[in-house]
């Protein structure tokens, strides 16, 4: 095998810079597929100045064109960062990247990101860390970016938002200003400390954090101030582009050509070998950096494999199931669904954790049918395929403590992804990382205590035998 000619914070650069390129090159095409190309522009900024909970769906709301353009110029922007900062680009820095373009179709834009985004610079000066090593909490940063939105469009005015029609006060603005300056601060205080809730085996770390936090941000803003909780982006109220075309197609050649290309040029930067990627998928994907351990174009391999896995498993679910579709979220969780493909995510401790979902709604299906009655959600739910998308973060559970864990990871996860976002208004970005950090938190006190002594025992035993020594294990004694 060749040595690679290019480092890897070149390659993490060109990724971005690609992944970012590739989203420019396919708003054109959607405007023309979509005949949207004599209002793409206009479309964009009625995506960039209204509010924007989760979940609101930018292609119904500007345009599949629009939604695109919004993904390369935040893509491109955080791109420039990246190769133009001094220092390298590390696994993490490219985690913040999937995550920004992954919520460019339903939450963030190109006005609401900046704040955020800009904010932990002055925290970085101030306390002379490195711009390029902590890129990545900039980056994480702009989950809150809703909220900006709020501030500006909709929060303390009097008549409720007008589509098409909107206007800031002054006292917007500056709620918004001090809003991200308090963000900048307490962003790099909360990862850290979240990390240790959940030990590492939650991989969108700050989806916790920012969770919780969000969810004081939102009690204190409405509960608390006797403000009215704002009604959620809808078809019923709001003027919704419906061109009657389905977008399946369109997005699935799109990712099908994107994830072709990590996985070629993964192959060519390796020597032209898939050599290391067996020892790749061999790993837990515990605190590890893939990057560094295997390299960078063994991870463009498995953003490659893994990209195709998780679009082959959102066609599946939309094809047999009745749902959302390739709406402006599913198309963006397939790109947040590769946030961690180079620090632990791998389709061998990632497949756990998606039957966990189908475990869960078989269940609940054979109990509703039991019961007499309809169940109300499936597998192509928008919620359940978001969440399904972000619980890969879970992957580490899978890889430590084997396939039962994992798929009993994904399936309580499952059970938690509808309710979750209520905490919050559906104002932070990172309701999945939330769910998957809320999933560990429940599940891995329990691992810990039982399966350190059943694992010995279970190794030596089979079928039933395994059965019954971990049964015996749970079992308490009684005196």
């Amino acid at each position: 095998m060749k040595k690679q000619s290019f480092t890897n914070s070149q390659i993490i650069n060109g990724v971005a810079l690609g992944f970012s390129i590739a989203f420019f090159l396919a708003a054109a095409a959607a405007a023309v597929y979509a005949r949207e190309w004599r209002h793409t522009l206009i479309d964009w900024q009625h995506l960039m100045t209204a509010p924007c909970p989760l979940i609101t769906d930018y292609i119904a709301l500007g345009g599949l064109s629009s939604a695109f353009l919004n993904a390369g110029a935040c893509g491109l922007s955080c791109a420039l960062f990246m190769i133009f900062l001094k220092g390298e680009s590390r696994a993490n820095t490219l985690a913040g990247y999937f995550l920004v373009v992954g919520h460019c179709f339903y939450g963030l834009n190109f006005l609401n990101m900046w704040p955020c985004f800009l904010a932990p610079f002055l925290y970085l000066r101030l306390k002379k860390l490195s711009f390029k090593k902590n890129l990545h909490i900039c980056m994480f940063a702009t989950a809150f970016s809703p909220f900006i939105s709020e501030f500006l469009f909709r929060y303390l005015h009097n008549d409720a938002f007008i589509y098409g029609q909107p206007y800031v006060r002054p006292i917007g603005v500056v709620l918004a200003v001090l809003f991200s300056l308090m963000i900048g601060f307490l962003v790099p205080a909360l990862l850290p400390g979240s990390s240790t809730w959940h030990k590492g085996y939650n991989l969108y770390n700050g989806g916790l954090a920012f969770g919780l936090f969000g969810f004081f941000l939102y009690s204190l803003m409405y509960s608390t101030m006797g403000v009215e909780p704002p009604e959620r982006i809808s078809r019923l109220n709001l003027a919704y582009h419906m061109s009657g075309l389905s977008y399946e197609e369109f997005a699935t050649v799109f990712y099908i050509i994107v994830f072709l290309t990590c996985l070629i040029c993964g192959y060519v930067l390796n020597g032209r070998s898939f050599k290391g990627y067996g020892d790749l998928t061999k790993d837990t994907g515990l605190a590890s950096d893939f990057a560094e351990k295997y390299t960078m174009p063994v991870c463009l391999i498995n953003m490659g494999v893994h990209g195709l896995l998780i679009l082959l498993y959102m066609n599946i679910h939309i094809l047999l199931f009745e749902g959302a579709g390739f709406t402006g979220p599913t198309i963006g969780v397939i790109l947040a669904a590769m946030t961690f493909t180079a620090m632990g995510q791998h389709p061998k401790n990632v497949w756990p954790i998606l039957l966990g979902y189908q475990v869960l709604f078989f269940t609940v299906m054979l109990l509703c049918k039991i019961d007499g009655r309809d169940i109300h959600w499936t597998l192509a739910s928008q919620g359940f395929i978001n969440s399904a998308a972000f619980a890969t973060g879970l992957c580490p559970i899978a890889g430590r403590y084997g396939v039962r864990a994992g798929i009993l990871a994904g399936a309580m996860c499952a059970a938690l992804c509808s309710t979750t976002s209520a905490v919050h208004g559906g104002l932070v970005l990172y309701n999945g990382g939330f769910t998957t950090g809320i999933t560990a938190m429940l599940l891995l006190p329990i691992l810990e205590h039982y399966t350190a002594k059943a694992r010995d025992e279970m190794s030596s035993a089979s079928g039933f035998q395994s059965l019954i020594s971990l049964v015996g294990n749970i079992t308490p004694k009684y005196k």
